[in-house]
């Protein structure tokens, strides 16, 4: 894409935690350019800064606050902007988002509501880009031009960047994992600081049901017009803690062959996928980062790095139950969210789905 040329985005309900992690990570992104802002009907009208309590380090962006709050609707948005960025709860995102890929939009969803979908690709660039090849299966069955791509759930990304070089070099038979979610994945305000402070809530609404199915999903393979599943299975308890920041997940594994240590660890180390062959401006590089101190990675000291991007696996050793064992860590609301959308939209110029004549 020629560098002078920026693309017009818009963002779907954008004054939210989510939204406001959009405008943050597009601010100044050499491919895209915020075009347009979508919010609630007790927003639309007023200007961005008026409407938004701005909770990010670093302040609003000049560029967007001024800019008119519009309904999430195809005649409000414009045929200027091709790109959407949903940040809609999935409670409302099924049919605002079909309603807009219907239009001629393509939208790269953070929310759940079309994550399963048979059409729809569940995509991480370094783990399925062959995925978006449902693109056309979706646009022919559902006869529209628009498309759907969804990111999955913030602690499946992390979890998935992690297995995915494993599965690569030795097959998954199974795997099991413990989270430890940050508080900033319920949103804003998010959990009650009496429920969360000196506790631990073992529970978390739908979460272990997307950690389990998401992964056999992203890591299937694409056949024809579907994506088989993959056969392994996942186990899940998901809790939340009090973290702000980043998600850490005690992950242990099954491999299918058998493999020594520094045989695994070679194989976090060495993985390079297209976003790095690429060289997406999101893509982290290296894609994992694997610590050897017995004590990281941790969520304050260690989930900025890569800019938010990269996933992070330490405490490697065998397990008594299954083969390895290890911690994966990974921020939540970036990469786990808003960038991860961007890196898919990314992808998606990349491979030619989104138009780029412009740029002449």
């Amino acid at each position: 894409m020629a560098s002078n040329f920026k693309m017009k985005v818009g963002i779907l309900g954008a004054t939210g935690a989510v939204g406001q992690r959009f405008i943050q990570l597009l601010d100044g992104h050499p491919w895209f350019e915020v075009g347009v802002l979508t919010a609630s009907d007790r927003s639309v009208g007023k200007r961005y800064g008026e409407a938004c309590r701005w909770l990010l380090r670093g302040g609003m962006p000049e560029t967007v606050a001024g800019m008119r709050l519009v309904p999430s609707e195809p005649g409000a948005i414009g045929a200027d902007v091709q790109l959407l960025f949903s940040a809609l709860p999935g409670s409302a995102a099924g049919d605002v988002e079909d309603a807009l890929a219907e239009a001629g939009y393509a939208v790269c969803s953070n929310a759940s509501a079309h994550r399963m979908d048979p059409d729809v690709p569940l995509l991480i660039p370094d783990v399925n880009p062959d995925h978006t090849g449902l693109i056309p299966v979706q646009r022919a069955r559902r006869g529209r031009q628009g498309f759907i791509v969804c990111n999955p759930n913030c602690t499946t990304t992390h979890l998935v960047c992690a297995l995915k070089p494993l599965q690569d070099a030795f097959g998954l038979a199974s795997v099991n994992v413990v989270s430890m979610q940050a508080i900033s994945g319920a949103g804003y305000p998010g959990v009650s600081a009496l429920d969360i402070l000196d506790n631990v809530v073992p529970y978390i609404g739908g979460e272990e049901e997307k950690v389990e199915s998401e992964p056999r999903k992203l890591l299937g393979s694409l056949q024809g017009e579907n994506v088989r599943m993959a056969d392994f299975l996942v186990s899940a308890q998901c809790n939340r803690v009090a973290v702000r920041n980043g998600h850490l997940e005690a992950v242990s594994v099954k491999l299918e062959r058998p493999a020594a240590l520094e045989e695994v660890a070679r194989a976090f180390t060495q993985y390079s996928s297209e976003p790095q062959r690429l060289g997406l401006p999101s893509a982290p590089d290296p894609a994992i980062i694997l610590h050897n101190s017995e004590d990281r990675p941790q969520p304050r000291l260690d989930r900025l790095a890569g800019k938010g991007m990269v996933t992070q696996v330490g405490r490697l050793r065998p397990d008594p139950l299954f083969d390895y064992k290890f911690i994966v860590l990974g921020h939540n609301t970036i990469r786990g969210a808003a960038g991860g959308a961007i890196l898919n939209a990314e992808l998606l110029c990349a491979q030619g789905y989104l138009r780029r004549e412009n740029a002449e």
